[in-house]
């Protein structure tokens, strides 16, 4: 037995996994490419993906952009012809997350993920897009949630007011690297794991899917490590999942190598969770920038990026932007790498074709060995 097929509406991805949206510059077009050209979903992040343009301290808003739609191109470019699809992560979070979703939609991706909040008025802008196009725009909206509850709350609210459901909701449990959507006594409760979850929000959705008449996939996410791990959690009824930690350590992420090898010397237990000037808990490798931040010794001095809704460079730390910018290049010293919770398991670097096949073949043989 193979992978089954993901169906979102008309689309039909041989590939049932999505390769998470990691910023700063970690998913951009090299890596969404590939994805994509794998049959599964490419995710560029967007959060300051300006941030190698010469005026993001200047225009952060028209940098970001420029840079997104540039990455967007080059992604479509590299995948021409792929049976894969290509999104965009916009946190809700973002100070600019209204132009990032405008330029997004004038590109044509295929598909916006949003979360880091909850984007209550997504489809607003998919319509907003159409009307100035005088036409239909078929790119599909997938909110990022961790709860049953966030899952109703959206799928109610676009419904009654844009007439419009979730094209698939993205599940992401306590395990997921990057910012997460628990608080912190949440994050190690057993009433929080993902297999606790999945069937929670399948059950919130039921109630949307006879109301339009089709299936809103679920994808699950956090903690996915192996094809087993993926046959085991799709038993459950969802669509899909969400890795990410696997596919930094691929030749094809856009992040420099010294990021992908701390993922290589990250040892078992050598995680932390931090408190994020975005307002929610964050899984990162321990460091000493980390620990010094922990001490008080890290403090802006001033906010270059303004970029999140939710940060007071008065009050924060330090500057997460500027932290994930000298990470992406490298930088350790000067800053830090979210990761899941199995980062330690990562033994070695691969190509996204090789990461798949290897996926492909522990799916096969988890199958086997139930019988199935």
């Amino acid at each position: 037995m193979s992978f089954p097929a993901l169906t979102i509406g008309d689309e039909i991805l041989p590939l049932p996994i999505l390769q998470g949206g990691m910023g700063i510059g970690v998913s951009l077009n090299n890596l969404a490419a590939a994805v994509a050209n794998e049959g599964g979903i490419g995710i560029i992040a967007a959060a300051l993906a300006g941030f190698r343009e010469k005026d993001i301290s200047r225009n952060p808003k028209e940098a970001d952009s420029r840079a997104l739609a540039a990455e967007i191109r080059q992604a479509r470019a590299k995948s021409q012809g792929a049976s894969g699809l290509l999104g965009v992560n916009i946190m809700v979070a973002l100070v600019n997350f209204a132009s990032l979703v405008r330029t997004a939609l004038a590109e044509g991706i295929d598909v916006i993920f949003s979360g880091a909040g909850l984007p209550t008025d997504l489809p607003a802008y998919l319509r907003e897009a159409a009307e100035k196009a005088q036409e239909e725009i078929h790119t599909k909206l997938a909110p990022i949630v961790s709860s049953a509850r966030a899952a109703s709350l959206l799928a109610r609210k676009w419904i009654a007011s844009y007439d419009r459901a979730p094209d698939l909701v993205v599940v992401e449990g306590p395990k997921a690297g990057g910012h997460l959507g628990f608080k912190r006594h949440e994050i190690d409760s057993p009433d929080h794991r993902l297999e606790i979850i999945v069937p929670q929000v399948l059950e919130a959705l039921k109630p949307f899917e006879d109301k339009i008449g089709r299936a809103i996939p679920v994808i699950a996410g956090g903690g996915i490590f192996t094809g087993a791990d993926i046959y085991e959690i799709m038993k459950l009824g969802v669509g899909g999942v969400q890795m990410a930690t696997r596919f930094v350590a691929t030749w094809e992420c856009d992040a420099s190598l010294a990021f992908k090898k701390a993922y290589l010397d990250c040892g078992d237990g050598n995680q932390m969770i931090i408190d994020s000037p975005v307002g929610m808990p964050g899984r990162a490798i321990r460091s000493r920038f980390l620990e010094d931040m922990e001490h008080g010794l890290k403090k802006p001095l001033h906010c270059i990026y303004q970029c999140l809704k939710t940060c007071d460079p008065q009050k924060a730390p330090y500057c997460i932007s500027l932290a994930l910018v000298n990470a992406q290049k490298g930088h350790l010293d000067r800053g830090f790498a979210f990761a899941g919770a199995n980062v330690h398991r990562v033994r070695d670097i691969v190509s996204v074709k090789k990461l798949v096949e290897t996926l492909r073949e522990e799916y096969r043989a988890a199958a086997a060995a139930s019988g199935a």
